[in-house]
């Protein structure tokens, strides 16, 4: 049994590193140690699950305890029972402390998987389940259930015939204070003869052990193999400038057949061990906007169908052919569409999967591969090439500051900082204010600034975000040539989407500058005494801060615009999803520029209603795309609570 046992394993993982293989490579080992040592940390603390569903979390982290104790214990017993003189049972004290930690694991282990199975089966929850308007690959939730129902009983099999031997040698032998749990259920064998006990000691032994070798083969293909991918996923995954941030496609590179991701063998292997680190526990989906909001995206559904095509398909995949295409398969066109790249999906993941960036690869696909995306988009990028802004404005760049003393690089080539204003500040009625706020500010407190002008150019941040990285990458090229010629050393932006392109993607082609929020600007100038705030301040106004996934989620930003705003003397009040949690307002990811797919809601009424469930008199933003996309949906709702960015608000505080 045990070699025929240890043959297929083998197979099976053959098989599985076969799959891994076929993708493309991405996976880095470059500062292994920190690697090593940061896989270590989250393994042995189980840190991520606890961030939702408290109790599950914990009881989930129990096992993977008891999961790795029992890889000792497990040892332990095998010797003692082929090299009897190797008795777990001695006196020592580290025998002793052995004996309570696997007493102590196997109760906290049955009660756990207990709670799971009734939560899948008994008391089925609706978080492990999908809407029914998400595309799920045939036989998907069978699968789901068929293989929770063989990994529990192989747990309950495999740790309750250990109790019951572990027991029966108790009751043979005498009770022993070291192991408490078998002990109590040793006295209820104390009626058993003497061989019936050996022969129980003897069958629970062998069947615990059996169980393992019954269990390993099937171990590759069942949702269990996440305790050994999740490891490698934080040990191997593509190092990121930020979590967001997008990897480039070298289009010089001749051996590139197809741009973009149409199969599940052209995406990285860091996406492939996604599938298999997926615990399918759908805390992405929870916090997903479009899934949320009714749409038929679910960044779960579609790690599940990936890892469902390889299973009914792994040998085929491992020696090479061509799966179907995941779209369709794994995932539809309008969800696809959907996705607004908050990120929020991969934040949340407990074992480090990126199901954001496949949405990005397939769109890759069908923007530069097969020309299949939303025609509304294309506006967008007809303005980003020939007017260089996706508003397809040819209006001076200039004319969003007429009145104010705003000096561009001409005028002051000596500047400290560089002001990107970015596309929706200069074009876009409502975010105009926006820009002419922060101007006010930096006039205020003296800092020594200039803008492009007629240089300035769209970052290209949705051009990339909709899978149009040839645009993006010659819109790069231009704007970091200019930034070269201007000589920028800092760069102050008073848009999130700009600060990550510039901050965080620009230095994939070489250029690494620093580049600051203007909330953080701000900041700094409130704490060095430059900005005073206090002259029209409103101590009574109560305010609600919404945190840009671009400048929080993404980038860490988060403590700024929050300390701007106390200085200011208001009150901040949170919304309950907020910070890390915070809920995006729908604008990203190319959605600014398009109709948004069906749902129950837009996701920017859905956020809209959690802010004013705070009882604010404002919304305070710190973002144009944020201010437009509320706006909006404050005024479908009647205009009944007031937006400012946080630059507006500062300004309103400064004596004209």
């Amino acid at each position: 049994m045990a070699a025929s046992s240890i043959a297929y394993s083998w197979r099976n993982f053959r098989l599985l590193v076969g799959v891994i293989r076929r993708g493309n490579p991405d996976l880095e080992l470059d500062g292994l140690p920190l690697r090593i040592w940061r896989a270590l940390i989250i393994l042995i603390s189980q840190r991520p699950v606890f961030r939702t569903r408290l109790v599950t979390g914990i009881l989930h982290a129990l096992i993977v305890w008891g999961f790795l104790y029992y890889l000792l214990v497990n040892v332990g017993d095998i010797m003692h029972g082929f090299v009897p003189k190797m008795n777990s049972m001695g006196t020592g004290l580290l025998s002793r402390l052995y004996r309570l930690g696997a007493d102590i694991v196997t109760l906290f282990i049955l009660i756990s998987v207990i709670y799971f199975f009734v939560r899948r089966f008994v008391i089925p929850s609706r978080k492990l389940d999908f809407a029914a308007n998400v595309v799920l690959q045939p036989g998907v939730k069978t699968r789901i259930r068929n293989d929770s129902l063989i990994v529990y009983l192989f747990i309950l099999l495999h740790v309750g015939f250990r109790i019951v031997s572990v027991s029966a040698g108790i009751a043979l032998h005498g009770q022993d204070v070291w192991q408490p749990f078998a002990s109590i259920l040793a006295k209820n064998l104390t009626h058993f003869s003497f061989y019936n006990l050996i022969s129980l000691e003897r069958i629970g032994w062998w069947m615990s052990i059996g169980s393992i070798f019954a269990f390993i083969p099937y171990f590759p293909l069942s949702k269990h193999i996440h305790l050994i991918a999740a490891p490698i996923n934080y040990l191997l995954k593509p190092h990121r400038t930020s979590l967001g941030a997008l990897p480039p496609i070298d289009f010089e590179d001749e051996d590139i057949q197809e741009l973009g991701v149409q199969r599940l063998e052209q995406l990285g292997q860091s996406q492939l061990i996604d599938a298999f680190a997926c615990i399918m526990c759908n805390r992405c989906q929870d916090v997903c906007p479009a899934y949320v909001t009714g749409k038929e995206l679910s960044p779960a559904a579609l790690e599940v169908n990936k890892r469902h095509m390889i299973n009914i398909d792994m040998t085929a995949i491992a020696a090479g052919e061509s799966t179907e295409p995941l779209l369709d398969h794994a995932i539809s066109s309008s969800a696809l569409w959907a996705c607004t790249t908050c990120g929020a999906c991969v934040d949340i993941c407990p074992v480090g999967n990126e199901p954001m960036f496949d949405i990005v690869d397939l769109r890759r696909h069908q923007v530069l591969t097969t020309g299949a995306f939303p025609n509304s988009l294309q506006n967008a990028f007809n303005g980003m090439e020939r007017q260089g802004n996706p508003w397809q404005a040819n209006e001076d760049r200039m004319a969003w500051c007429a009145g104010l003393n705003v000096p561009t690089v001409e005028d002051n080539p000596n500047f400290e900082y560089l002001y990107w204003v970015g596309c929706a500040a200069t074009y876009d009625p409502i975010a105009k204010g926006v820009a002419r706020s922060f101007v006010k500010i930096l006039n205020a407190a003296n800092v020594n600034y200039a803008v492009l002008g007629a240089q300035e150019r769209c970052t290209g941040d949705t051009a990339r975000r909709s899978g149009h990285e040839y645009l993006f990458s010659e819109m790069a090229t231009r704007n970091i040539s200019t930034l070269s010629s201007v000589r920028a050393r800092k760069i102050v932006v008073t848009c999130p989407h700009c600060l990550h392109t510039l901050g965080a993607e620009y230095v994939q082609f070489g250029c690494d500058l620093e580049v600051v929020h203007h909330t953080t600007l701000i900041n700094d100038l409130i704490n060095s005494g430059r900005l005073d705030l206090n002259s029209k301040s409103d101590e009574h106004q109560t305010i609600t801060f919404h945190d840009p996934c671009y400048l929080g989620r993404h980038n860490g930003v988060f403590d700024d615009p929050r300390s701007v705003l106390e200085s200011g003397g208001v009150k901040l009040t949170e919304m309950d999803r907020n910070k890390k949690d915070s809920f995006c307002c729908g604008a990203g990811g190319g959605q600014m520029w398009k109709e948004e797919e069906p749902g129950r809601k837009s996701v920017s009424a859905e956020r809209l209603a959690e802010a004013k469930s705070t009882g604010a008199d404002v919304i305070a933003v710190a973002c144009p795309f944020c201010r437009v996309m509320m706006n909006d949906a404050n005024r479908t709702d009647g205009d009944t609570i007031q937006i400012k960015d946080v630059a507006e608000i500062v300004a309103e505080s400064i004596a004209d």
